[in-house]
């Protein structure tokens, strides 16, 4: 059962804080366009359009507005016009969901529920907390727990709409690393990867649209450390989705297997959300290789080959195409440019320390935040690394994905969320 933990002072914005700093759009909990309301932004890509950055982190500074202390969590924040949403796991035993006023940093609603698990010893080190970041829809937030449950909120009051337990509905094992998979919102469905498989929902109900790429309850079967994507390649509309050995793409109305192929990782460690490229797929895995992998369209069949293989070797950080080419963070803890066409590496970094980076791009700019708590600010250049700039923002891990909404940047620490803006914006 869900406890929600509500502070009606809190739920009623003051004047001042409704007319300081707003956003865009200010109807009340609403979306707006461009807003950071799931993994990787508003279409997934991790890029943003329209939006002015400064040219350089320490010459126009970055103004504290304020810090919430929380427990641990690898959520991305996401947000409406008004609030930003984040998780955590307290005790090693409760998943806590909290909503926080964009402008004041004050606490909106909480609502917790018992679920937390513990990975695999060789997945420890980097703790047992909850994974996944939720989706907005513009009403509704959708906060996966570790325990193969999906929730369904109410984004302005924190009310349950629905839950579904995957292990249950479906007599499935649960996943052995917990729910990673963030999910994806469309405009009546969401779409998870559980132990149980890929399932489609109705949104607004919680019922089962269709299941696919069902899981045998072993390890390598159930469950996936990637995120979905929708993308139109080869003149279909499709989910991109991989599991822990394969990539394929999925019909959204039935959820048949358009077209698959195997993608060898160590211990089937896919992590990457497949990048569309035109009518191709990049990925890269850990304790493998860098492909792109074409799809082409035969009287109605899809069909997909390896246009190119080449040595790059991601971990966790999912790239950013900008102009054809890749950005993609190297298992090395290197940062690499890679030409989409042809697969031919442009140049690599010299060594950076961090094992991730959470990358946002803007024109012809890729903010990244380290594991390590600094911001980095580097050119997309196919040339050379160039590194423009790098500041330090939090004083504990930030493995969690970095937000970028307008002039706001929303950083989840370890063990706090903390809201920046801008205080002054160059050019593109």
């Amino acid at each position: 059962m869900n406890r929600l933990i509500l502070t009606t002072s809190l739920c009623l914005f003051s004047a001042a804080a409704a007319t300081q700093d707003k956003p865009v759009n200010t109807d009340g909990d609403a979306a707006y366009p461009g807003a950071w309301n799931q993994w990787r932004g508003p279409a997934r890509s991790g890029r943003l359009e329209n939006a002015k950055w400064p040219t350089r982190l320490t010459d126009a500074g970055l103004q504290k507005q304020w810090r919430v202390p929380m427990g641990p969590s690898y959520s991305g924040p996401v947000v409406s016009a008004n609030l930003v949403f984040t998780t955590a796991t307290e005790g090693k035993k409760t998943e806590v969901v909290t909503a926080v006023d964009r402008h004041s940093g004050k606490i909106v609603w909480q609502v917790e529920w018992d679920g937390a698990m513990t990975v695999p010893f060789f997945a420890a080190r980097n703790g047992s907390w909850i994974r996944s970041t939720p989706a907005y829809d513009g009403e509704s937030l959708f906060v996966a727990g570790m325990l193969d449950v999906l929730v369904s909120l109410d984004a302005k009051t924190g009310k349950e709409n629905w839950r579904v337990d995957f292990a249950k509905r479906f007599n499935a094992k649960q996943e052995a690393f917990g729910f990673v998979c963030s999910p994806l919102v469309d405009d009546k469905s969401v779409l998870v990867q559980t132990g149980a498989g890929v399932v489609k929902l109705d949104k607004a109900t919680g019922e089962t649209q269709w299941l696919s790429l069902k899981g045998d309850g072993d390890i390598m079967s159930s469950g996936a450390f990637s995120s979905p994507v929708r993308a139109t390649i080869a003149g279909r509309d499709q989910f991109l989705v991989q599991s822990r050995t394969a990539l394929c793409g999925m019909a959204p109305d039935t959820g048949d297997v358009l077209w698959s192929t195997k993608v060898k990782a160590f211990r089937g460690m896919n992590i990457l959300t497949p990048v569309p490229f035109g009518d191709a797929v990049f990925t890269s895995a850990y304790g493998g290789r860098g492909h792109l992998y074409g799809v082409t369209a035969n009287e109605g069949e899809l069909g997909v080959t390896k246009k190119w293989t080449n040595r790059v070797q991601a971990y966790m950080s999912t790239p950013v195409v900008i102009d054809g080419h890749a950005y993609v963070y190297l298992r090395s803890k290197r940062l690499c440019c890679v030409h989409m066409e042809s697969g031919e590496l442009k140049w690599t970094s010299p060594s950076i320390r961090d094992e991730y980076w959470s990358m946002v791009a803007c024109g012809n700019r890729i903010l990244a935040l380290s594991e390590g708590g600094e911001l980095y600010l580097v050119a997309a250049n196919t040339q050379e690394y160039e590194l423009i700039d790098v500041v330090e923002v939090a004083e504990s891990e930030t493995w969690a994905h970095l937000a970028v909404d307008g002039d706001q940047l929303l950083i989840r620490e370890l063990d706090g969320l903390t809201a920046f803006r801008w205080r002054d914006v160059g050019v593109r």
